[in-house]
């Protein structure tokens, strides 16, 4: 067993950073980004649109390049493998992309759809893979008549089911999921959170789960990044981050967060963020949540803030809960 997976960690990626385009017109998608991931639990990337989630994900995938860092699946780094050792990589590695119905063939049936990856990485004849095809759609809850169905003929979560069960046909130990609940009904969204827990459970699969709303992963996610610009701002154990967030920004998030008591909704207060997220062709100095920050001082301007140690990490000069950190500044609201 190798050092990195003695503690279970299954993919660890240290100092992510990439950037797209050169001179003034660069935007730096992620910017020294580090997380890990372990069997069996679940990673959220959350944040805005922008803030680097999708990038860090297909750098995971050896979709993206990163002009620095590393990526280690068990232990060996695949950063800058070749073609034919990727390709035997990506089989332990499947993703659930965000619309079920643009990431199906609508020409295919349901079989060939599933039996994809299959015929992709040369795994089994035609009758083990319909066995397989059929082993899997019965553990997302399908059944053998949707073999010969297309994706006109099944709805949005049957198709997203159609989507998971094509990513979990080669037996991969990594899921990434893309915001697969964004584009389904809120009843909708629950059924496939469940399956995918349960999938997880049965499974012992490491997930990383790509979403912009807290809400939506509350009950799904072990431990949360969130990102801002690029940027790490808050990573921690689910529980400690939804009951104690430390950074500004997650508790602005936080606080957008229906409850379901209306007396308790009605008495929530709200905690606004300041203006539009800043283009990233020309990020703020310093801290890059700074303009939108309601208690951003000089210091913030100059100094980028680095996560802090352990397992609750901030990357905010000013910590704390909501009502003891000092209020903004406003000559350094600009």
């Amino acid at each position: 067993m190798t050092a990195s997976t003695a503690d279970g960690v299954y993919l660890r990626a240290e100092g992510l950073s990439r950037t797209f385009g050169s001179g003034p017109d660069a935007v730096r998608a992620v910017d020294d980004v580090s997380f890990e991931v372990q069997a069996g639990r679940t990673l959220v990337l959350v944040g805005e649109s922008g803030s680097g989630k999708t990038t860090a994900a297909r750098i995971v995938l050896g979709l993206e390049r990163p002009d620095a860092g590393s990526v280690r699946i068990e232990g060996r780094q695949i950063v800058g493998l070749g073609d034919r050792e990727m390709r035997e990589v990506r089989r332990r590695m499947q993703v659930v992309l965000q619309d079920p119905s643009s990431q199906l063939n609508r020409r295919h049936s349901v079989e060939q759809i599933v039996s994809a990856p299959m015929k992709a990485h040369r795994i089994g004849d035609r009758s083990s893979r319909r066995e397989r095809v059929l082993q899997v759609l019965e553990s997302v809850g399908l059944h053998e008549r949707h073999l010969t169905r297309r994706p006109s003929e099944l709805s949005g979560g049957q198709c997203q089911r159609i989507g998971i069960a094509r990513a979990l046909v080669v037996e991969p130990k990594l899921l990434i999921c893309d915001e697969p609940v964004s584009a389904l009904d809120v009843s909708i969204q629950a059924q496939v959170i469940n399956l995918l827990m349960q999938l997880q459970r049965d499974l012992g699969l490491a997930m990383i789960f790509i979403a912009h709303d807290l809400s939506v992963v509350k009950h799904i996610s072990d431990r949360v990044m969130v990102l801002y610009l690029g940027r790490a701002m808050e990573v921690a154990e689910s529980r400690a981050l939804y009951a104690r967030p430390e950074h500004p920004y997650t508790q602005a998030l936080l606080s957008s967060v229906p409850i379901p008591d209306p007396v308790a909704e009605r008495a929530k207060k709200a905690i606004p963020l300041e203006g539009d997220l800043p283009s990233p062709l020309a990020p703020p100095s310093g801290c890059v949540f700074r303009t939108r920050c309601p208690r951003a001082q000089s210091r913030c301007t100059t100094d980028v803030p680095v996560l802090t140690p352990g397992l609750h990490q901030v990357a905010c000069h000013y910590p704390g809960p909501a009502n003891s950190a000092p209020k903004r500044a406003a000559e350094h609201a600009q």
